[in-house]
């Protein structure tokens, strides 16, 4: 009797199949998990100036520049360093402020703010199954508000 060594193509299909139901199982998911350590930069990032901009309104008691110009704001909300977001704060009176992260890139669509009661926001404009809230930031795709 000879015996012979190797594979059956049978065995190298199964193989394949295995390994192509692991990948369709374990990519989302990775690329979720991708998507939520980016969306950290957007929290993180709106934390820091929210806190610029108390600590400004604490030394200066308002928000806004002296004098007031339109809705500019008198604390530093320049942000350097950021890859995933853009960075914008205004203050429409001077006892108010918004700030508001807008996602670039592959986080097209995602909006996060933070305001003067540290009330967090997000907006998701054209993303599937990520939900809009008013009152918290939602960092998980169908994660309810």
């Amino acid at each position: 009797m000879r015996h012979v060594k190797g594979f059956t193509l049978i065995e190298l299909m199964i193989t394949i199949a295995v390994i192509a139901i692991l990948a369709a199982v374990a990519l989302p998911s990775y690329t979720s998990y991708i998507q939520r350590g980016k969306i950290t930069e957007a929290t993180s990032t709106l934390s820091e100036l929210r806190l610029r901009a108390e600590k400004y309104f604490a030394d200066n008691r308002s928000y806004q520049p002296s004098p007031p110009a339109g809705t500019t704001v008198g604390f530093n909300a320049t942000v350097t360093g950021t890859r995933y977001f853009t960075y914008a704060c205004v203050a429409p009176t001077a006892s108010t402020f918004t700030c508001t992260a807008t996602g670039v890139g592959d986080l097209g669509g995602f909006a996060y703010n933070v305001n003067e009661s540290n009330v967090h926001g997000s907006d998701f404009t054209s993303v599937a199954g990520w939900n809009d809230c008013a009152t918290r930031w939602v960092i998980k795709k169908g994660e309810a508000c």
